[in-house]
């Protein structure tokens, strides 16, 4: 076999010549085509941008959410821990009061039980005081009207006076003496 065919010549031009004529068109439905497929390219990234775009600025949104929800939770911890502090501050603080207080009313208590016995003991020396006076001018008027009772007794009994008022004199003197009213008023206290 040889490799070479014969052709005709003018129906291959003509062939050329259709081929020729429909190759624009062809061009063009292609050129077409490709220019679409650019645009849907072109839309189908933008749409891409906007969703990466939307995308991020949801995931900003939601770290900025959890940014302000993790700022709470720590805000209110610290808010905890400050009041915790306050409130044993305040219990620290009553009880070192109520202790002070505590301290003062019993201080207050022992000035009061110190000053009333001194009180009653200046009121026991004072009556004392006042017992011995009354018992003395009792003493002296009780000897006054044993004087005037022994006179009298001696008036009505005419009988052996002298050796009487010596007696009674006598009586008198030792009765009136300091060391005998001491005596007598140590011994009224003693009964007493």
């Amino acid at each position: 076999m040889t490799r070479w065919t014969w052709v005709d010549e003018e129906q291959l031009l003509e062939q050329l010549d259709l081929v020729r004529l429909s190759l624009p068109e062809a061009f063009h439905e292609a050129d077409a085509i490709v220019r679409q497929k650019e645009e849907l390219f072109l839309q189908a990234e933008q749409y891409a941008q906007e969703v990466v775009e939307n995308a991020e600025r949801r995931a900003a949104q939601i770290l900025n959410e959890m940014g302000i929800l993790r700022q709470a939770e720590i805000e209110a911890q610290q808010m905890r821990q400050q009041v915790q502090q306050e409130c044993e501050a305040a219990e620290a603080q009553t009880i070192a009061e109520m202790e002070r207080l505590r301290r003062q009313a019993q201080q207050e208590l022992e000035e009061m039980q110190r000053l009333a016995i001194a009180e009653c003991e200046e009121i026991q020396a004072g009556a004392d005081e006042y017992a011995d006076r009354v018992l003395q001018e009792m003493e002296r008027q009780l000897s006054e009207m044993m004087r005037v009772v022994r006179n009298g007794r001696q008036q009505l009994q005419p009988e052996a006076p002298a050796l009487r008022s010596r007696e009674t004199t006598s009586r008198e003197t030792a009765s009136n003496s300091p060391s005998a009213r001491s005596s007598t008023s140590k011994s009224d206290r003693a009964k007493s």
